[in-house]
């Protein structure tokens, strides 16, 4: 066989394997977050079975949520170090202990929930491993599309809220979490064998501690939390309390409201990608700047209340459109505008930021509506937090931006 005929063979396999590598992370990613969510549906279960109050049933669904959530800034910096290659199967593999633990052992008492729900937390830091991941194997005029495409993972939530309860019925209170441990396990094996980390891949030097300090004192990585804290953080806020809030707000029933919570989450699911392929050809800031007027719109209207059919209806699957896409469009500013090295550590901290993010404004609509008995308020100032948040991207972002822009340029002269 000629020179030629093996640099064509292997420039054709480079060529098909970022697409086969954003296809693993995304299933990766979705296999992962199936696992963070798996005692959410499972929540009134438990609460009946081991006669929980409310708090209680409250912190056994927040335990994953806050350990996944925090547990993205480190293993974002591990991932800048040791490269998705590694990160993807030693995640997924030692996500299946909780899962297993969970599901055939720790369902007896809180104790052991709470225990089996702090480690179930490692599935969701799975998030922070595929953004820098995916983002070496694309250049920057693809990255947008590319990583909206892996955010679409974070339907794995669905599949948990789709089927969990339904399994627990049909073949009794282990079969989820078997199920959900042989796919990790499955990924497990086919990560270890099949991913690898894209060609010239920038590996850091410095230390654990010293890179989360730089990238702490990068510009970005704050910017990039407040703007994910509002995208992520909405769509997350909603996709919990939105079944309440209809149910109050409108009196429907739990079915009618659990669907229409659904179709928002497909939504702002689906659009992620799209905000990624925007951003690569209008770039970020003018889909983000979009992306928030519009929340600030909608929220604003629906802050009176207006009927569901059609206007209420409108409103809300409008604002999950844009909340989508807004989370898609910030990883693509991350990636445009981190260090290449630092990507999975400013991922990380991002992402925590945006699944923190989504707990405060169900507690401020809680609190509101229980002294006031209306949510206008809190809708009210949702519009307010997204026209500061449009400030704040057309001011301050963007000179962060144009600055990263500029420097290549300099440094080139």
């Amino acid at each position: 066989m000629s020179t030629d005929s093996v640099d064509r063979e292997t420039s054709g396999e480079v060529g098909h394997r970022p697409a086969l590598m954003l296809a693993l992370a995304t299933v990766g990613f979705a296999v992962n977050f199936w696992a963070w969510a798996l005692l959410s549906p499972l929540g009134p279960r438990f609460k009946d079975l081991l006669s929980l109050s409310a708090s209680q049933q409250a912190l056994l669904v927040a335990v994953p949520v806050i350990v996944g959530s925090l547990g993205r800034i480190p293993v974002g910096a591990l991932t800048d170090r040791f490269g998705g290659r590694v990160m993807f199967p030693l995640i997924s593999a030692a996500t299946i202990v909780p899962v297993l633990f969970i599901g055939v052992a720790g369902q007896g008492s809180l104790t052991a929930l709470l225990v089996g729900g702090f480690f179930l937390g490692i599935g969701g830091t799975a998030f922070a491993v595929g953004v820098p991941f995916v983002s070496a194997w694309f250049p920057p005029e693809r990255r947008g599309l590319a990583i909206g495409i892996f955010g679409a993972g974070m339907g794995g939530t669905a599949i948990s809220a789709l089927t969990t309860v339904k399994l627990v019925k049909a073949d009794g209170a282990a079969t989820p979490f078997l199920l959900t441990a042989a796919g990790l396990a499955i990924y497990t094996v086919v990560a270890w064998f099949t991913l690898r980390d894209a060609p010239g891949r920038t590996v850091p030097t410095q230390p654990l501690a010293a890179r989360l300090a730089a990238t702490a004192k990068l510009p970005i990585t704050w910017q990039a939390c407040i703007l994910y804290a509002v995208a992520f953080g909405g769509y997350v806020a909603f996709s919990v309390y939105l079944p309440a809030y209809l149910q109050t707000a409108y009196g429907l029933e739990q079915a009618d409201a659990a669907n229409r919570m659904a179709g928002f989450v497909v939504l702002a699911v689906l659009m992620r990608p799209v905000g990624g392929w925007l951003s690569d050809r209008i770039r970020p800031l003018p889909v983000l700047v979009a992306v928030f007027a519009v929340v600030a719109v909608c929220a604003a209207v629906q802050a009176l209340t207006p009927a569901l059919m059609l206007v209420g209806t409108i409103a809300f699957l409008t604002m999950a459109a844009a909340l989508g896409a807004g989370s898609g469009a910030v990883f693509a500013l991350v990636a445009q505008v981190a260090p290449a090295d630092k990507v999975g550590s400013v991922t990380g901290l991002v992402g925590a930021a945006g699944g923190l993010g989504g707990f405060v404004p169900p507690l401020v609509m809680g609190l509101i509506y229980g002294r006031l008995g209306s949510y206008g308020l809190g809708l009210a100032l949702l519009a307010v937090v997204s026209l500061l948040t449009v400030l704040l991207t057309v001011t301050v972002v963007r000179a962060t931006a144009r600055r990263r822009v500029a420097q290549p340029l300099m440094s080139s002269r």
